[in-house]
């Protein structure tokens, strides 16, 4: 008997997993936006002594776990699983970093959504009494990921306003069954909603219907309204996605304009001229794991509502035509168990 799920797509954790220590590495351009101080590293080059934005990108996200790990003060031989994954074909960054790890390893593709996915099933793992601690890890590239899914940055393609900027960077989360908090006390997983968008330059408006979706059933599953939160926040859908879920939303009767913001308008600033804002693995990755993390340890927030969101196409299907699927997975992260 399913005894731990509540409504039809929440799980309210009985034992809920303690957040013990995070970690944070973005590139320059994310080290000059105004969320520039919560970072732990900043990069000065991109490429990271690296051969290929790629190989960067699996050393950005290998270190992030490392010093998360040491962070909580464990080792990697405390871990009893990691749970990563990124963008790129195959999920190669996250792989790749894993291989040097020696941790028991899932590898998850959520697109953007990684960072709640993994922070969901990891919770699932220590409240179900299969791990004592383990780490949840996300990164992207913007390099990487605009010769994989749009153009090699030599053609030098015009990009339209509703286009979104990659973050380059990565952020671990240390879960642990002892600790004293923040604790996720609530994981609601999204179901595909794809209302048909086919423009990958535009994927806040394909993903924001996801993103609707799961915030309607995490209020519904749970009792929970807006009023309860001090935050709501979305994961990367930039300007053009949060427009979007501040206007239906309303139209479903939750007035989230003074409560909800998104991660991808937050992490970079009009001056940057990245047009809708920031967006990939990263981007939810590195505002929770620094701002919100770190405002919740300062005292700001005491309940957040985190739901990172992800748009699961690919340029193969993209190119024959295909609509642009959306996922959203939403987590509870408490200063205080329930």
């Amino acid at each position: 008997m399913a005894i731990k799920r509540i409504g039809s797509q929440t799980v309210k954790f009985q034992n809920p997993p303690s957040i013990i220590s995070t970690y944070t590495i973005v590139g320059p351009k994310e080290g000059e936006g105004p969320l520039k101080d919560y970072f732990d590293m900043i990069l000065e080059d991109d490429m990271w002594g690296q051969e290929s934005f790629e190989k960067s990108e699996a050393k950005i996200q290998e270190e992030a776990i490392k010093a998360a790990i040491s962070n909580g003060k464990l080792t990697n031989q405390d871990m009893d699983y990691l749970l990563a994954g990124d963008l790129l074909n195959q999920i190669v960054s996250s792989t790749y970093s894993a291989r040097s790890l020696s941790i028991p390893y899932y590898g998850l593709f959520g697109a953007c959504s990684t960072m709640t996915e993994s922070l969901s099933l990891g919770a699932m793992l220590i409240d179900g009494g299969f791990a004592d601690n383990l780490v949840c890890a996300t990164s992207s590239h913007f390099s990487s990921a605009e010769r994989q899914f749009r153009f090699p940055l030599e053609y030098g393609n015009q990009r339209k306003f509703s286009a979104q900027w990659t973050v380059t960077g990565s952020g671990a989360t240390v879960l642990s069954a002892n600790g004293n908090g923040p604790y996720i006390t609530y994981a609601t997983t999204g179901k595909i909603i794809d209302m048909g968008v086919k423009e990958a330059d535009n994927m806040g408006a394909a993903m924001a219907p996801a993103a609707i979706d799961t915030l309607l059933t995490h209020f519904k599953d749970t009792g929970y309204s807006p009023k309860d939160y001090d935050l709501i926040v979305s994961g990367d859908l930039g300007k053009v996605g949060k427009a979007i879920v501040l206007e239906l939303m309303k139209k479903e009767g939750y007035d989230l304009t003074d409560i909800y913001t998104d991660c991808g308008v937050e992490v970079f600033d009009i001056q940057q001229d990245t047009h809708a804002g920031g967006s990939g693995c990263g981007c939810a990755a590195v505002v929770l794991n620094g701002y919100i993390y770190k405002e919740m340890m300062k005292g700001k927030f005491s309940r957040v509502l985190v739901m990172a969101t992800g748009a699961l196409h690919s340029p193969t299907m993209n190119q024959q035509g295909e609509s642009i699927p959306g996922i959203a997975h939403a987590i509870t992260i408490d200063v205080n168990k329930d």
